[in-house]
């Protein structure tokens, strides 16, 4: 059996470091879609410019992600990895992320379910400042088609009324190939023919990218631009966006927290659900 869960569930993942400083920040805000459609605006300025730069929540993500591709090498985990998507993505930021950092990050096999059409296997990570301050903890969560399955009822289901706020995010041809650098390397997102392999006609746009699109969109469309407002960010991802669609994101103000939903324009397939934003 390809996944065992008795070897699997609860292993410890070795621990990894990683640095930044403000041009790792200003590729990713421009790999999220930062500096579009002017890019002299203050308000994109405070992205892609060193003077005041601010950071993203999302961005809370990218110094995991070595740690959590350390999943294909666990004990009782063997799949095809062009099999493997990303199904949710959930982040608590326990104080703003700075411009600059070197930080370590250690983590867990936390949750394995097998039911049949798909395996989800969810890791647990934290990241702490070299000075020992816990920044930020991330829930990563695969689903492995062919594997097993996953069910259950919604968190962070829609309200059934109009959105309070629909926001559009475009992306370019091109979105992928600048958000690779950023550190996901997975070809399913360059190459067409491992695309192929995956099941797709042609290479798609990463799940957290997506997942930066749509936090960028609400910081800046419904918070004023406040990154600090953002407490924890937690989405399922529904289905794919193809560079160059445009996101299209519908947000409910729930009291101390925003409901969201994404889809895209052009197909009018869902991207984002079971997502919400809690504030501070």
């Amino acid at each position: 059996m390809p996944i065992d869960p008795k070897q699997a569930l609860g292993h410890e993942l070795p621990a990894t470091t990683h640095s930044w400083n403000a041009d790792h920040v200003i590729l990713y805000h421009l790999g999220v879609g930062a500096g579009e459609p002017d890019p002299t605006d203050p308000n994109e300025l405070a992205y892609t410019y060193e003077q005041k730069l601010k950071v993203l929540p999302s961005f809370g993500v990218i110094p995991v992600f070595t740690l959590c591709a350390g999943m294909t090498r666990a004990p009782g985990l063997r799949f095809n990895p062009a099999m493997l998507l990303h199904g949710e993505q959930e982040i608590v930021l326990h104080e703003p992320l700075p411009p600059a950092a070197t930080v370590r990050s250690t983590g867990r096999i936390a949750e394995i379910w097998d039911k049949g059409k798909g395996a989800v296997v969810t890791v647990a990570a934290e990241t702490t400042s070299d000075d020992g301050r816990k920044l930020c903890s991330n829930r990563f969560t695969a689903f492995i088609r062919g594997e097993g399955g996953f069910g259950g009822e919604p968190a962070h289901a829609a309200p059934e009324r109009e959105p309070d706020h629909v926001l559009e995010s475009p992306t370019r041809r091109s979105q992928a190939l600048l958000y690779r650098l950023s550190g996901d390397k997975n070809p399913l997102h360059a190459d067409p023919a491992f695309a192929k392999l995956g099941g797709f006609a042609t290479p798609i746009l990463h799940g957290l990218c997506s997942y930066g699109i749509v936090c960028k969109a609400v910081v800046d469309g419904v918070l004023g631009g406040d990154v600090t407002r953002v407490a924890s960010y937690g989405v399922r991802f529904a289905g794919v966006v193809y560079p160059g669609e445009t996101l299209v994101t519908s947000v409910w103000n729930e009291g101390g927290r925003l409901v969201l939903a994404a889809r895209t324009r052009e197909r009018g397939t869902p991207v984002l659900a079971n997502a919400a934003i809690t504030l501070r």
